[in-house]
């Protein structure tokens, strides 16, 4: 049986124009509205093409922490765009690979990603060139090339800072990668979806990062993935526009 509307919309923090996204376990904080601009998504939702999306990134986005594969951030971010969006054409492929910085996600761009022919790729990055201690300016020029060469194919791409852990509150020069990436987003005119304002703005809420982070110190646990997933879901529908549903 249906629970009632009422309740499931308490349960899943609906936000978008009456539609369920994500289902998390408990309810997610309030969270920031992040603009995205992903005008090739757009246009293949609103005439019925297939959209193919693809994670890519490191830990964060291959799932570590999550008690399963179905609870890795981007399995939920498929699970609530289908259920938003029942008549699209849509998948989401996992390309995360846990321990890798920029250069080696770049070594793997052409086989992983682009001959794949997506529609769109998120791009997790900074955490593990943080903790390494990469050169931020070596880390913008890979960056950089990485997105060109997507944006090249007509890719839409989304960029995604680290999270707010303790291991990389802790690290030095932590803030000038997120100054990196938001720097790159607005030279190559891509969004940025911000885990560290999301996290900010759940600590505001009264939510400590220990509710949203495993005991690593370091990774989302169950919880936080399905938040992330909640937040990058809203942010998506709201940049698919009114008119997302094939036919309608």
């Amino acid at each position: 049986m249906r629970a009632p509307l009422a309740t499931l919309l308490l349960g899943l923090g609906l936000l978008v124009s009456g539609l369920a996204p994500v289902r998390a376990a408990e309810p997610c904080p309030p969270s920031p509205t992040q603009h995205l601009a992903m005008p090739a998504t757009r246009a293949a939702l609103a005439q019925g093409r297939k959209v193919k999306v693809i994670a890519f990134g490191s830990s964060s986005t291959e799932g570590a922490g999550a008690s399963g594969q179905d609870r890795t951030y981007p399995a939920m971010l498929e699970a609530g765009l289908r259920a938003a969006l029942p008549e699209a054409r849509l998948m989401v492929l996992n390309r995360g690979r846990g321990g890798e910085d920029v250069d080696e996600m770049m070594a793997r761009l052409e086989a992983d990603v682009i001959t794949l022919r997506p529609t769109l790729v998120i791009w997790q990055a900074g955490a593990n060139a943080v903790l390494r201690g990469m050169s931020p300016e070596a880390f913008s020029a890979a960056m950089e090339d990485g997105i060109e060469r997507l944006q090249a194919r007509g890719i839409d791409v989304v960029l995604m800072d680290s999270q707010r852990a303790p291991r990389i509150l802790s690290a030095p020069r932590f803030e000038r990668f997120d100054a990196a990436l938001r720097d790159l987003s607005a030279h190559l005119h891509v969004p940025l979806f911000s885990r560290a304002a999301l996290m900010e703005a759940w600590a505001a809420a009264g939510t400590p990062a220990a509710e949203m982070i495993g005991p690593d110190g370091l990774h989302h646990n169950d919880h936080g993935y399905a938040c992330l997933a909640q937040a990058l879901t809203h942010a998506m529908l709201d940049a698919a526009g009114p008119r997302r549903l094939a036919g309608r």
